[in-house]
Parts: structure tokens; sequence; C-alpha cells
């Protein structure tokens, strides 16, 4: 592993190289009224892209077989001993390259470090006896054992040796000689021929873990129950992976996955989900404190007369906080306060009442949010839900009942796999956009129109699979309508993953401009789209704040697209079958011609 690698799995890479979806894949999309190919193909083709993936799921015996292959390259370059090349391999996290490195570069200090000694430091006398060293009971040679060190010890103090520090936990895998003057390394060799079969057992489970939490390029999964670990390339700029238990997380802070959101912005979001902030926020915006005890009190009635509760008991204004004994008729009754209005004019409660309503909209705008990210949350649990229904029960059903191969109705998986991922999607851009600052107003109305377009294309793919599906699993015989919901659904599958590949990629880029923001979804839609180039050019026309561009935009939709071209785009973006007319890929040539020079 080299330096660059170093960089990548400490994360120190990581922001310049996040990734989110692959754009060059959205050459592989088309809106779903303009499908020629065979809807097979594409379903090949999708799942042929999945496979395409920078890392590796390992089971336990994937693990294992990793460890062991590793274990015997460093023994055989090296020419020592498996046991050797296993202390050696934990000291350097199991990174063969650093092993290799650093033994070529030093071997003696290596050794040194690790506890690899080449000779005993302490010889055996020529006695029949031996005391050892923990009880300082004599012993037959034969029962004193000791390290590379040859410090000796009895059987039965090395076995209870052994078991404490195994007991104690994975520390035991660093075990040195009981001396405390001696650093030689204990091996395994010693574990396996001292040790109870329990305490091997967990000596064994131990080593399996290290090999995962101690290896940089490969963490455990994260879903509960999971035993699988993930092994990462470098220089992947997607952290996005999968699990075999379906679980899909961010290998790099393994939070779930969460494109397009970074992972500094998604634990930002995690901690402000946690905290106290917004309870302290509506305590702010809804309550005022007692003028007596401090403690905030919530009105609950029409009246501005409060009295706090006991002990306290004090009756004050809820405008100006002032006691009620100061209060009646003459200083605006039960419902106003004129003491408050003329001290609002010298500005006595100006900053009070900056701050409240400073909370009020904070927490407003975090409502906003947080509830479309709950909401989108919970659709996907439902997706994950109806696809596992789908795949166990209904694909089986829906097979016998249209006499349909299994194989054939692949796309369906496909458009519930698609819903999954968009939900996922969906909802971590509204952690997006609670954080894209207030001064980049361009960009905020670009993203939150392709946002809203990738919802309303979600929604209608949802809608298809989940509803109109539900009539072909009711049926007593083969419908003719069914190759039509096909190639329906297909479509909307394909259209709605080329939404949500827009959105993702605004999402990864700085924009200053309307202009800068249009430019960059240019390579992500196809020329040979025209519902798609027709609604981002329009797009471009609708949040430009430039007279001069708009003006333009105007005079050439009149010259070249009349009302009924204009009616056709919408009616088709809206979800209508209606063919494409003669001459519309013309003036879609002519638009992006005009387009190009502005």
């Amino acid at each position: 592993m080299d330096s660059s690698d170093d960089d990548f799995y400490s994360g120190e890479a990581m922001d310049d190289d996040y990734d989110c979806y692959n754009s060059d894949n959205a050459d592989d999309n088309d809106d779903y009224e303009f499908i020629e190919e065979d809807p097979e193909d594409d379903i090949d083709n999708s799942t042929s892209r999945r496979q395409q993936q920078s890392y590796t799921v390992l089971r336990e015996e994937d693990i294992h077989q990793h460890q062991e292959d590793d274990i015997t390259r460093v023994s055989t370059v090296l020419s020592i001993s498996r046991v050797d090349a296993s202390i050696l391999l934990r000291y350097f996290n199991w990174c063969v390259s650093k092993v290799h490195d650093a033994w070529f570069a030093d071997e003696d200090g290596v050794r040194k470090s690790v506890g690899l000694l080449e000779k005993p430091i302490v010889q055996f006398p020529n006695a029949k006896e031996l005391t050892c060293g923990i009880c300082f009971d004599s012993y037959p040679r034969d029962e004193v054992l000791s390290a590379a060190c040859g410090h000796p010890f009895c059987s039965a103090c090395w076995r209870g040796f052994i078991s404490t520090t195994i007991n104690d936990g994975p520390g035991c895998l660093t075990l040195r000689c009981p001396d405390p003057s001696c650093e030689a390394a204990v091996g395994q060799d010693m574990i396996n021929n001292l040790a109870s079969g329990e305490d091997k057992a967990k000596y064994s489970h131990y080593l399996l873990r290290s090999y995962v939490e101690d290896n940089r390029k490969t963490k455990w999964c994260p879903a509960p129950g999971c035993e699988n670990a993930v092994d990462f390339a470098a220089g992947s700029g997607n952290f996005d992976v999968s699990c075999f238990c379906s679980y899909s997380f961010c290998w790099n802070c393994t939070e779930e996955a969460h494109r397009p959101v970074d992972c500094s912005t998604v634990e930002k979001w995690i901690l402000k989900n946690c905290a106290e902030s917004e309870n302290m926020n509506w305590i702010l915006a809804n309550s005022k404190p007692c003028p007596k005890c401090k403690r905030p009190i919530e009105k609950n009635q029409g009246c501005m007369h409060m009295t706090c509760s006991p002990p306290c008991k004090f009756e004050f204004c809820w405008l100006c906080l002032g006691a009620w004994s100061d209060h009646g008729e003459r200083t605006g009754g039960f419902y106003a306060c004129n003491r408050y209005e003329s001290a609002k004019q010298q500005g006595d409660y100006d900053e009070a009442e900056r701050r409240r309503e400073m909370a009020k909209n904070s927490l407003e705008k975090y409502t906003h949010y947080y509830e479309r990210w709950a909401s989108n949350q919970t659709s996907r649990q439902k997706a994950l839900a109806d696809l596992h229904q789908m795949q166990t029960v209904h694909l089986e059903k829906l097979s016998d009942i249209q006499c349909t191969p299994e194989s054939q109705l692949k796309f369906i998986i496909e458009a519930w796999l698609q819903i999954v991922e968009c939900r996922r999607v969906l909802k971590w851009t509204y952690a997006y956009g609670y954080y894209l600052p207030e001064h980049e107003h361009a960009k905020r109305q670009f993203f939150e129109y392709l946002q809203g377009e990738a919802e309303s294309g979600l929604e209608r793919l949802h809608q298809c699979a989940e509803k109109e599906l539900h009539q072909f699993l009711t049926d007593d015989s083969p419908s003719k309508e069914f190759n039509d919901f096909r190639t329906k659904l297909a479509g909307l599958t394909s259209v709605t993953k080329n939404y949500f590949e827009n959105l993702v990629g605004l999402a990864r880029q700085k924009v200053e401009g309307v202009r800068e923001a249009a430019e960059l979804a240019v390579p992500m839609i196809r020329v040979d789209n025209p519902v798609t180039r027709f609604t981002f050019f329009h797009s471009r026309y609708a949040f430009s704040g430039r007279e001069k561009f708009t003006t333009q935009w105007q005079r050439f939709i009149f010259e070249h697209f009349d009302a009924q071209y204009v009616e056709h785009c919408s009616r088709i973006l809206s979800g209508s079958h209606l063919p494409i007319r003669p001459g519309f890929h013309h003036c879609l040539k002519l638009l992006e011609t005009y387009s190009s020079i502005l």
C-alpha cells in the first residue's frame, strides 16, 4: 500500500473524490416514451452495471482465507515461520507491503520492535530441574517451557498467564513473555499447545476480527447481527457499498448510504436530529421566562394575564413581563399592553423579539426539512418490505397468471430496486438542502426545481409499481394490457433514474449563478432525449432573472415551438403516452444550437 492509499483510507482524499451517481452512465437512459430497444436488454445492462463495484463483500470463511493467504505470502518471501509471519502482520496492521518494506529496510530493528528474537536471551542450565520464574517451584526440565527468549516458566503458570490474558480481551494478540523485563513475543503455537479449548476459540476469534478491525482496507458491515466485512478498493470515489445482508452503507463513515450528501453533512444532520438544540429553539420561540423564577412558560390562553405555576405563582403580563398589579384598563386591558407598545417603539424589546423570531424561523426551517427527510425514510422502509414481498410471493404468482417466465419479469424487481434507491437519495437531498447556503439563490432554485422533478418522477414510478401492478395480480387469466404495462414501468424506471442522476450531479457541484447551474446539467442529458432536453432548457428560462435572456428565449420559443408543441411536451412530461410529432427533433436541434450561443 503506497502513501496515496494511506491518504485514501485515512479519509484525507474523501472530500475531493467523493462521488455519487456516475454521470457517465446517463448515456444509458432514455425517456420511456421513446424506448426502441428490447426492455430485457436494458435490464441486463442495468444488472451488469450493478456488478461493476469497487469493493468485495467477505464472509467469515473469505476473511479466514484472505488472512491465511497473507500469512503464507509473508512467510514465503521473508523465509520465516507462519507464526512469526502472523506476529509481523498483526504489528503492521495486516499490510503485507508495509511488512516487506520495513523488513528489508531494517530487519534487526523490526525484530526488536516486534519481539522476534533470533536466539535466546537466557540459556537453560544442564540441570534436571528448573525453577519457575513465577511460582519459584522446581520442576522437571520437560515441564518447564519458554518463549524464544528462554525465560523458564512451568506449564501451570503458562496456562494461567495465557488464560488470564485471553479473557482480558483482544490484547492477548500482542502477548509477550511473562518476565517484566522481556519483550519477546508469544506466538499462536504456544497458545495452541497450552490453552484450553474455550480459550483457543476466543483467541482465534480475536485473531480473525483483528484482520478486519486493524486493516485499513476492510471494515465490518454495521448492520445488526451481520458478520460480513467489506474490502474496499483504494481510489474509488464512490463510498456507497451494499452487503450481502442487503444493508447499504457508506464505507468512509459507516453510516447509512447517503449520496449525494458528504459525510460531514451527514454527521451534522444526525447530531442535529439527536441533540437538544431544537428543543431549546422551540422553548425560545414559544415560551418566555417568568420574571421572578425564570422558568420558561408557554402561553396557552388568549389573555395576557399570566400566572406562574406553584410555588412561584407570580402574576405578570405576557407582553411586557411586568407585574400584573401594575396593569389594568389604563394599560390596555387583558388583551393589549400600552407599556409594551411604547417600549417597543423605543427599542427596548427589539433584541428579545429578534432572537425569538430567529428561533421560530430556524425551527420552522428544520421542521420543514426533517418532516420530508423522515417521510421518505418511512416510504423507503415500506418499499423494502414490498420488494421482499414481490421477490418471495408475488413474482411467482404473477408468472403463473400471465404465463410468463420469472426471468422476463425482472423489470419489476429493477423498478422496486430503483424506488428504494431513489427514496434514499431523495431523503438525503433534504439534509443537503437544509445546509445549502442561503446566499446561493441560483443554485438553491435550480436544485429545488430538479428535486421537484425527481420527486414527481419517483411518485409516478412508485404508483405504477404499487397500484397499477396490483390489478395484474388479481387477474384470473393473462391480460393483453400487460405488455403495455411492461413498457411503461421499464420506461418510468429509466426516466426516474435519469432525473436522479441530474439531481445528484448538481448537488456535487459548486455553482455561483443560474447560467452556471444550467450548464452543469448539459452533459447529463442526452441529445436524443427530446422531452428531457425540453425540460432542461425550459428550466433555464424559468429560473433566469436576466431580462435579456428571457426575452430572447420567448422569441425563440414563439419562432420554433407553437402552442401545440409546448402542450405536447407538457403532456408527455406529466406521464401521458404520446408519439413524437414530426419535426420535433429538428426543433430541439435548433433549440440546442441557440442555447450554445447564449
